[in-house]
């Protein structure tokens, strides 16, 4: 049984790890973290209190952390100094976090990726060698939607799209953002001659989908040697993982 430990576990995306976590019998929840400030610090979430301290890390095998890029600044400290294993999906980190992520990752593994859903990280592998087929007679420009309160834009996802379409391509790939309602997320890839369209889109109905990622996430991360991975590693080394 993994140990698990979930940071920002008030917000939309924790409280929901949270809940599928607890229903599954290979994980046991031992930390419920949250940043200092918050409201519920000290509260019941079933059988653990919330809690704004850190060192708590010592208790879990493995962090799973959809925060803020400040916060997971702070949780990288932490899984380095106490040698637990992250799986990291916060977007909007700058340069010298993402730094910081690799530094840590020469110490922990770390799973990290823009997108935990199984369906996106598929196109991650299948959309270059459609650019590559296409040809460069074809223009390729991204648009995604969410929901008016997400911060970063574009999102962590479109960048990885248009950065892996870019390699594949030689080209700059546009990407467009959209904020509107309660949307959780759309992303639209669109391949366009002369005289035809092509579409490619991809829709989360729920946020359950980057939940159990994240979850698929932690299962495989769990005793794995320090180093950088992302979901394609999760997804291409053990497609048994449930």
């Amino acid at each position: 049984m993994i140990k698990l430990g979930i940071a920002g576990v008030c917000g939309k995306m924790g409280r929901r790890i949270f809940e599928l976590a607890s229903l599954n019998k290979d994980f046991e929840i031992q930390l419920a973290l949250e940043r200092k400030g918050t409201p519920m610090i000290g509260k019941d979430l079933g059988k653990l209190k919330i809690s704004s301290n850190s060192d708590g890390m010592f208790l879990i095998d493995v962090l799973v952390d959809f925060t803020v890029p400040e916060a997971t600044e702070i949780n990288l400290d932490y899984v380095a100094k106490y040698k637990k294993a992250l799986v990291l999906g916060t977007t909007g980190l700058n340069d010298t976090q993402l730094k910081k992520v690799e530094e840590v990752s020469n110490v922990v593994p770390v799973v990290f990726s823009p997108n935990m859903s199984i369906g996106v990280n598929v196109l991650f592998s299948m959309v270059p060698e459609i650019a590559k087929r296409l040809g460069p007679d074809y223009n390729i420009e991204i648009v995604e939607a969410h929901h008016k309160a997400k911060k970063d834009s574009p999102s962590g996802t479109a960048k990885k799209f248009a950065q892996i379409l870019a390699e594949a391509t030689g080209k700059e790939i546009p990407a467009h953002a959209v904020r509107l309602g309660d949307i959780i997320g759309d992303h639209t890839i669109i391949f366009c001659g002369n005289s035809e369209r092509i579409e490619i889109k991809h829709q989360a109905h729920t946020r359950d989908l980057f939940a159990l990622g994240a979850m698929k996430a932690a299962k495989w991360v769990f005793g794995k040697p320090a180093g950088l991975y992302s979901m394609q590693d999760v997804l291409l080394h053990n497609t048994n993982l449930k």
